[in-house]
């Protein structure tokens, strides 16, 4: 019973890198293909190829997941908690995605483990999830807004001389190299929170020992699973990103994913902190957007996905507790 235990709930965490990867690809690519600087089908692998380096390029933000937020549960009660909270995360994934809203995957998981603890009476590291992940959730929007309008009004006054016609191509070269940025970014984010939960299920399991480093294997599937859903895309959160936000040009694509990608691999590397990939990209396009004019940015739609944000970690919380009840009540 242990090793099917251990062997689904691995499975179940795999599945939910496979909804983040065509969850969130929108991420990396909508900036790139609405401008036209790649197909969708070019933009997807190229994606799906930087998703798989990124995953192998550090484990810190893995080492938070895996130790900074929850107490790591003991025996089949403690499988019983990481499987509800997966199953809560994906949930609110394939909700969110269903109706186009690009909330974070990276909060539902948390949210779910939150939920799932919560309601398996296991110690939830407050101070953990309010240092690494609610002031993260809140500054990095911030920062991703301020920097995509500095980054776009510097670009502006570069090239204020500049033939526009000849500018647009040039940055729509520019988009491949910063795209990839984002893709490079997103597999360092959340691939790493995947590895995470299963290195949680693998000392729950008593297969691998506390603080032990992560399994190449484990690396090498969460990689896979993020990249293979990637590859299969989000075509319904990428129209939202790419066009009901702003329409964008070239040189303010190239703005948004260079300021995106710059905040993940800081936050990864300096901090250790797992920020949400959607929160970052999507208020760097709302401040590339107001450097044309602040009503040029659609603030209706942007009202409804900062909602999505606020949202998230509470449902996933939510539909992760009643699962763990379920669970509890059929199996523990």
């Amino acid at each position: 019973m242990d090793t099917f235990a251990l062997v689904v709930t691995v499975g179940v965490a795999l599945f939910f890198t496979y909804t983040n990867g065509f969850h969130d690809s929108a991420n990396a690519i909508a900036t790139s293909v609405s401008t036209r600087a790649l197909t969708p089908r070019a933009a997807l692998a190229m994606a799906a190829v930087m998703n798989l380096a990124g995953a192998f390029m550090g484990s810190g933000v893995a080492k938070t997941v895996s130790e900074g937020v929850i107490q790591t549960p003991e025996g089949s009660k403690g499988m019983g908690i990481l499987f509800a909270a997966l199953v809560g995360a994906i949930v609110w994934n394939l909700i969110t995605w269903y109706f186009g809203l690009p909330s974070s995957s990276s909060h539902a998981l948390f949210g779910g483990m939150v939920g799932a603890a919560l309601a398996g009476s296991t110690t939830v590291y407050w101070h953990g999830v309010v240092d690494k992940i609610v002031i993260p959730m809140f500054v990095s929007p911030v920062i991703g807004l301020l920097a995509g309008y500095l980054v776009m009004t510097a670009i502006m006054w570069i090239f204020r001389r500049t033939n526009p016609h000849k500018a647009k191509r040039g940055f729509r070269i520019a988009q491949t190299v910063s795209a990839a940025g984002m893709a490079l970014g997103h597999g360092l984010q959340d691939a790493q929170k995947t590895m995470g939960i299963v290195v949680m299920a693998l000392v729950i399991a008593d297969v691998e020992e506390y603080g032990d480093p992560i399994p190449v294997w484990v690396k090498l599937a969460c990689a896979l699973m993020l990249s293979a859903g990637t590859y299969a895309g989000g075509w319904r959160i990428m129209r939202t990103l790419g066009r009901k936000i702003i329409e964008l040009d070239p040189p303010q694509g190239f703005a948004a994913e260079t300021t995106g990608a710059s905040i993940m691999f800081g936050s990864a590397f300096i901090f250790h902190a797992p920020i949400s990939t959607t929160h970052v990209i999507t208020s760097a396009i709302m401040g590339v957007g107001a450097t044309k004019r602040v009503n040029a940015v659609r603030w209706g739609v942007a009202k409804n996905i900062i909602l999505g944000w606020f949202i998230t970690m509470p449902a996933a919380a939510v539909v992760a507790a009643v699962s763990y009840w379920v669970v509890d009540l059929a199996f523990l």
